[in-house]
């Protein structure tokens, strides 16, 4: 018999000799993955309005100063080291990443700045990928590095992935979709047309007939009535086309589920091989696993996790599909603590569009995540990484990225699977509103009396409501402006401050002064009022004391 840390012989396959989920294939999970990473793809080929975001950010944000290098001065640069410590913290807190960025993605995307010219070294060379985590001293050009974005082909549906990356700046819709914006705004409201007809009207009405089409017609018209008013767009025709909608998957996504909610396939060809799901069981009921009667040997569950990767990592497409990148992309927008509902929401509908096998494959594959995530009795996989930061690095690819290699698409990913493990309960929730939505339309086709060949469907939607969504620009601008406000609230408070002295209040001003300029230079716009503000008369003060004049006597009597 093998001992621990025996290895397979040569041709071994899964399931032979060792077990279906013994060491059969030990291919580490980072095959394939080298110099993926924070950028990868960048250049002047792919644009992406997250790639214009950030080197606007860098350029404005990262501190220049003047270094000594080789008894030489240079003014307006920073070393490498700088620029990392800079630009990691910011990324980990950008809404479209996460915390889960590494220090070597940042310097990823740094060296990609380099190759595409927003940075260069002090003597002016830009264009390579040799940038260190050192000192090496590096400037801004006097160029501007922003890439105009292209605009996406609209009449070829094949080449849909078009413009990548991008939030939800839609163009003005056409007076369709506003026409059912406008109903939607006013459904409480909404009165349904009466069916009763007079008896000269009878000849000339003809009962409409439902076929397949109307119905096909329907779902897809309440999936994207029901997902624009979730995500508060006038339009979805830059991210969802109605042909990417087929309402045969969405049925047999919420008629088909097991107990768990989880799909359930007719055909087994195009489900998971026995060996992945055995393998897949066993890390998710670690140690408990029905399957563990086979001797193990020290790192089993680590050949076992590398088993799983490889199956998914070998996939052709990822779970999300090519064709829905864009619309997924675009939903990272809402992935906010604030706006985590709406999030969700709008996720179980994308979700329910995928094809059968794939939900099959994301649900298993999140279930399986999510256990061994919670799972203190798991061994650790990886010697110098968290096992939740492992899964999030290992699947991303997997589930969510581009066919063009886009930039940034790792860490979006990532951010975009974490959400989906920590709400995959709610996500993967069947939307039977949708169905009830879709019946009560096509009963009210049935029943009515139609003069007109085709009319505007009226969706029934559920009862809930959300506060207006702003853009983000428009918080941002919130934001600074209610923080001014609390500032300048504060300095007048300082200048009204009757128990402070001259002199504390002279230092105190001094201090804003140099904390918040603009606002100061708003209060003072001169010098003439800050001296007005600060005059100092000193009040003369009575004498403690009353001394009267002495009362000399004469000596002479």
């Amino acid at each position: 018999m093998a001992g621990p840390g025996a290895e397979p012989g040569p041709g071994a396959e899964p399931g032979v000799g060792l077990g279906p989920y013994r060491a059969t294939r030990l291919v580490s999970t980072e095959r394939g993955r080298e110099g993926r990473g924070l950028g990868a793809g960048l250049g002047p080929r792919s644009v992406s309005p997250q790639w214009n975001e950030l080197t606007r950010y860098f350029r404005a944000g990262m501190p220049v100063r003047r270094h000594r290098q080789r008894l030489r001065s240079h003014g307006s640069c920073f070393t490498a080291a700088e620029a990392a410590d800079w630009l990691h913290p910011v990324l980990r807190n950008h809404r479209s990443f996460g915390p889960h960025v590494s220090r070597q993605q940042t310097l990823q995307l740094l060296r990609k700045f380099l190759k595409n010219h927003v940075i260069e070294d002090i003597k002016g060379r830009w264009g390579a990928e040799d940038l260190q985590d050192n000192g090496a001293l590096y400037r801004f050009p006097p160029t501007s590095p922003v890439k105009p974005l292209p605009s996406p082909p609209k009449e070829n549906l094949g080449n849909f992935s078009g413009e990548k990356g991008k939030f939800f700046k839609l163009p003005s819709s056409s007076k369709k979709a506003l026409k059912k914006l406008e109903v939607l705004q006013s459904l409480e409201n909404l009165a349904r047309p009466k069916a009763d007809v007079t008896e000269e009207e009878k000849d000339t009405l003809q009962r409409r007939e439902i076929s397949q089409e109307d119905v096909q017609e329907t779902w897809r018209n309440i999936i994207q009535i029901h997902l624009q008013t979730i995500l508060g767009v006038p339009s979805l025709e830059e991210v969802l086309q109605p042909a990417q909608i087929i309402p045969e998957f969405v049925v047999y996504n919420m008629s088909n589920t097991s107990r768990h909610g989880v799909v359930i396939l007719q055909d087994k060809a195009e489900d998971l091989p026995h060996w992945v799901l055995s393998a897949m069981k066993c890390l998710a009921y670690w140690p408990r696993s029905n399957d563990m009667s086979q001797d193990t040997y020290s790192g089993f569950e680590r050949d076992v996790f590398r088993t799983v990767a490889d199956y998914f990592l070998s996939l052709p497409e990822p779970l999300l599909t090519f064709e829905y990148y864009d619309l997924f992309v675009n939903i990272l927008d809402v992935l906010q603590p604030h706006l985590e509902r709406i999030a969700v929401e709008a996720l179980q509908i994308c979700c329910v569009l995928l094809p059968p096998p794939r939900r099959r494959k994301l649900q298993l594959l999140l279930r399986m995540m999510g256990r061994i995530s919670g799972n203190v009795d798991m061994p650790q996989l990886h010697d110098a990484m968290g096992t939740r930061t492992l899964l999030l690095q290992t699947f991303s690819r997997c589930v969510l990225r581009s066919a063009q290699e886009e930039d940034l698409d790792e860490l979006l990913s990532t951010h975009l699977l974490s959400f989906l493990m920590d709400h995959q309960q709610e996500i993967f929730q069947l939307p039977t509103y949708l169905q009830v939505a879709v019946q009560d339309h096509l009963e009210y086709l049935r029943r009515a009396q139609c003069k007109q060949e085709k009319e505007e469907i009226c969706a029934i939607l559920p009862t809930y409501s959300y506060c207006k969504q702003i853009t983000p620009q428009e918080f941002e601008e919130q934001k600074v402006s209610t923080s001014q406000a609390a500032v300048a609230e504060l300095l007048e408070n300082i200048i009204k401050d009757k128990n402070l002295s001259v002199k504390d209040k002279k230092k105190k001003l001094k201090q804003f002064q140099q904390e918040y300029p603009h606002i100061y230079g708003r209060r003072f716009p001169s010098t003439a009022s800050e001296s007005l503000l600060l005059e100092h008369k000193p009040t003369i003060k009575q004498p403690m004391l009353s001394l009267r004049k002495a009362k000399f006597h004469s000596l002479r009597y």
